[in-house]
């Protein structure tokens, strides 16, 4: 099934009106100038050590300087003076005697595929005014030969990721020229060095994307862009000093900043960008508190900021003309003001994942220049606005996970640029307007987990740039069209959890590209389902010269999901011959007859078929799809048997509930016509234990701290610097039976483990209470026959039906999916066991937990499937876990 979509990812981009434009005064060059002999020497040998694959050097021929590319020469003495080689495609090492140029003022090598250290040599070109070695692979340290470059005014050595080492600590005052240093996005550690605090000429810095750490301290030089975002810096926001008023950008963002917004940043009159987010900033922002009148951009977002929604933004920013306001993942609460909407230039408004409440106001309307509205994750109320058609530049409305009720309106058809339309995890009810059909640049369209109704009209065919499609969980009924499988662009189709009834559709299936041609990204061997980025960027431009983008990133199975409805008869065969297809979900329908060969389906990673009416055989040989990472048919009427050398040896527990089925293992073997042992019987003893895997939910230093903030939680210890944190698998030994010393041996004995009685005993006798809180009364429990251990199956409308998560979950190892049973609140008494490692490697359980009303909630985590199902399990394999949740961070929903 396809996850939700996931919050909006902003980056400033440098605004290229703040590169400073250097006159470097070379003289004019007249048509020809010859070449000097020795600088010609120098750069052919220059050129016989690095690739040309490209050819962008094949002019560098003959005497005359001026049809060489890239070259500017002296005039009267033929002498190289500038040389600009900027992406050409050009690799290798560069040769010591490119060192021999000593009139050379420019030189500009970026973009290109440069390899090995800095040259030492380059501190002999001490006419250079400009060295641009960015977005090449040099690495190693910055050569201390440098500090001779007394005339430097650029040094540009970002985007070479190998080039590392501390700051050097001569950077900032070598050069009495130097204006623009730009060291970004490398692996510099260490403090920024005392000489960048108090450069007298500086105007330009950018150490953004290393890894430098230490307190933030002020800057005293007349600096016009400041970039320090993605490292490590520590403390409190500074008020910075007068000498750096002149400050246009500031960016700060993916820090650890503690502390409040103080109120002197309105001291920095001259600011058009501010980009304070992913940092630790809390408490309310002060009403004193004054942002420049020329702000374009700001940024407060992924912080603990709370209280009401500053309203001084909107009255001080009025007349510059905020374009993009940010103020996403964070602990705001209350109303949206009134003020936000006479913010008449605003083309970007991120407010998701806050605590705000109240209706959308109706007056947003009025703001014309609206390209994306983002006010999910909130709990706000009411219908959506019909004035919001007043935004008629709209490229992306998400209102998803609010409480909106009321209907779509017909007048949305007038939103005919929008590209992406998310009203998913709402109340909203009624149909699919026609008129809907007007929207054609729609490309993502999630309307999941509402409460509409009626069948599926032909508004839909006009979109067609479709690439997302989720209707699930709402009470859509009536029979599929005919038209459902022809989107060309189509990547993800999600109908599940309906009404929808009759035959699959059995067309041509004209469906997208990818799925009939098989051009998928072959995407990396994981023991879950294939996951699918789909993107849509979105740029917004501030000025002729600047732009802000941002990404619209929405994770999901690439693929088709049709389970949960009534549907019935056969599987047409067509749908099994979507090459590309990676993802197929039929189970909980009433399908019958056989079901259709896979061969075709080489790119498949996930198969469901289960809880329907299939018979016959299974689909021949599997053996070749090496993608394939689960296979569901349990539930069905399958017959035969399951050959283990036919690809189906990789999922043993794919059968179970088939009772006329016999799955061969490495210790049974079926004969022709044969039946199981034990009927329906799909598990089998392997030859090692069973894996299980957690998702790490953001995690604390100590298991006393909590939520060190409502906004942006920290990984803390707790969490390994991988995706997946392997849980031990839990054997069975003589001292867990039941009944029986733990001197007898377990040949003696029946192999019973205490969790085939207790587990299922716990788990009836907790839903015969009602403590789980969700409609699990069809839910059986699942014991993995043998020696190594059980997992409890959830039934399917478990996840369905869940409750909204209480805490916030900012930081998730995995991509979080919030319509999977990936981890929701749970009370102490809904806990079976708690599993954790034990000293002597033998008892990996202690006692059921006690239930207290008055503890902390702790969190289960779904381990998702392990051939089929899922496992509820409270891990406690580290000291801090389980994790304990802040109630003071919990959103103003209730929950029963």
């Amino acid at each position: 099934m396809s996850n939700f979509v996931r919050p909006c990812t902003l980056q400033f981009l440098s605004p290229l009106f703040f590169v400073l434009v250097l006159l470097l005064g070379a003289s004019y060059q007249s048509a020809s100038v010859d070449l000097n002999r020795e600088d010609k020497a120098s750069l052919l040998l220059f050129r016989s050590w690095i690739q040309d694959p490209a050819h962008g050097l094949s002019s560098w021929f003959g005497s005359n300087c001026t049809t060489w590319a890239g070259l500017v020469c002296q005039n009267h003495t033929g002498q190289v003076i500038s040389i600009n080689l900027r992406k050409l495609n050009l690799s290798g090492h560069i040769h010591p005697n490119l060192c021999n140029l000593l009139f050379l003022e420019t030189l500009i090598l970026s973009e290109n595929g440069f390899t090995g250290q800095i040259p030492l040599c380059f501190g002999r070109l001490q006419n250079l005014k400009t060295l641009d070695l960015s977005h090449n692979r040099f690495g190693g340290v910055v050569p201390d030969s440098l500090m001779r470059l007394g005339q430097l005014k650029e040094l540009i050595l970002n985007g070479n990721h190998d080039l590392g080492g501390v700051v050097p600590w001569w950077v900032g005052n070598f050069s009495t020229n130097m204006e623009r240093l730009d060291l970004g996005f490398n692996s510099f550690h260490g403090t920024i060095p005392e000489s960048l605090f108090n450069s007298k000429s500086l105007k330009y810095l950018d150490l953004g994307n290393n890894n430098l750490s230490g307190d933030l301290h002020d800057f005293f030089q007349p600096l016009v862009f400041l970039n320090l975002s993605s490292n490590l810096l520590s403390g409190t926001l500074p008020c910075f000093s007068a000498s750096i008023r002149s400050l246009i950008v500031l960016n700060l963002a993916m820090n650890s900043i503690v502390g409040g917004i103080p109120t002197c940043i309105a001291s920095l009159e001259e600011l058009t960008h501010l980009n304070l987010s992913s940092n630790h900033l809390n408490f309310a922002i002060s009403p004193r508190l004054v942002f420049s009148e020329k702000l374009l951009a700001l940024d407060l977002s992924f912080n603990d900021l709370s209280g009401p929604l500053p309203t001084k933004i909107a009255e001080t920013t009025e007349k510059s003309g905020l374009v993009l306001l940010d103020l996403s993942h964070n602990c705001f609460s209350g109303g949206i003001p009134l003020k936000i909407t006479e913010l008449k230039s605003l083309q970007a408004l991120f407010l998701s994942h806050n605590l705000l409440t109240g209706e959308i106001p109706a007056r947003i309307g009025n703001l014309t220049y609206l390209q994306v509205i983002d006010l999910s994750r909130n709990s706000l109320s009411g219908s959506i606005p019909l004035n919001i058609v007043g935004c008629f530049q709209l490229l992306a409305l998400v209102l998803n996970n609010n409480n909106l009720s009321g209907q779509i309106q017909p007048e949305l058809d007038a939103l005919d640029s929008l590209k992406v339309l998310d009203i998913s995890n709402n109340g909203i009810s009624g149909e699919i307007p026609l008129t809907l059909a007007g929207c054609k640049s729609l490309e993502i369209v999630d309307f999941s987990s509402n409460n509409l109704s009626g069948n599926l009209n032909d508004a839909i065919t006009k979109w067609s740039n479709l690439r997302y499609l989720s209707l699930a969980r709402n009470k859509f009924s009536g029979s599929l069209p005919s038209w459902l499988f022809t989107f060309e662009e189509i990547q993800m189709m999600d109908f599940s959890g309906n009404k929808f009834s009759g035959l699959l559709p059995n067309g041509n299936f004209n469906i997208s590209s990818e799925f009939n041609n098989g051009d998928v990204r072959r995407l990396p061997a994981e023991p879950f389902l294939a996951i699918r980025n789909i993107e849509i960027k979105i740029s917004v431009l501030v000025v002729d010269n600047s732009e802000l983008s941002f990404n619209y990133h929405l994770s999901s199975n690439a693929g088709i999901d049709l389970s949960d409805n009534l549907l019935h008869g056969e599987i047409p065969r067509g749908l099994f011959g979507l090459q590309g297809l990676e993802y197929l979900n039929l189970s909980y329908n009433s399908l019958d007859g056989q079901v259709p060969s896979l061969e075709k389906m080489q790119r498949l990673r996930a198969l469901d078929l289960s809880h329907n009416s299939l018979s016959g055989q299974t689909p021949g040989n599997i053996s070749r799809l090496k993608e394939l990472v689960l296979l569901n048919f349990s539930y069905n009427s399958l017959s035969g048997f399951v050959p283990w050398k036919e690809g189906y040896g990789r999922f043993p527990g794919a059968f179970v509930g088939n009772p006329d089925l016999c799955v061969e293992s490495r210790r049974v073997k079926c004969d022709s016509g044969s039946l199981p042992t034990v009927p329906g019987k799909s598990f089998e003893e392997t030859e090692g234990p069973i894996s299980v895997w957690i998702f790490c939910i953001s995690a604390f230093e100590n298991s006393e701290k909590g939520f060190e903030g409502c906004g942006r939680n920290c990984l803390g210890k707790c969490c390994l610097p991988v995706s997946k944190l392997p849980l031990y698998a839990f054997k069975e030994d003589n001292s867990n039976l039941i009944g029986n010393s733990a001197e007898k041996s377990s040949e003696e004995q029946p192999q019973i483990c205490f969790l085939h009685n207790l587990l299922p005993r716990q788990w009836e006798d907790r839903m015969s209470r009602g403590l789980f809180r969700h409609d699990v009364t069809a839910c059986d429990t699942k014991i993995i026959p043998g020696r190594y251990g059980f997992i409890a199956q959830l039934n399917k409308g478990r996840h369905l039906k869940k409750r909204p998560t209480e805490f916030r979950v900012d930081k998730v190892l995995q991509d979080f999916d919030e319509t999977e049973f990936n981890f929701t609140k749970a009370g102490q008494e809904e806990v079976l066991f708690r599993f954790e490692k034990s000293n002597d490697h033998k008892r990996h359980f202690p006692p059921p937990i006690t239930a207290d009303s008055n503890s902390s909630s702790v969190v289960a985590m779904n381990v998702s499937p392990i051939e089929y199902g899922h496992v509820l399990l409270i891990p406690q394999v580290l000291n801090c876990l389980p994790h304990k949740i802040d109630h003071g961070c919990r959103s103003s929903r209730s929950f029963p």
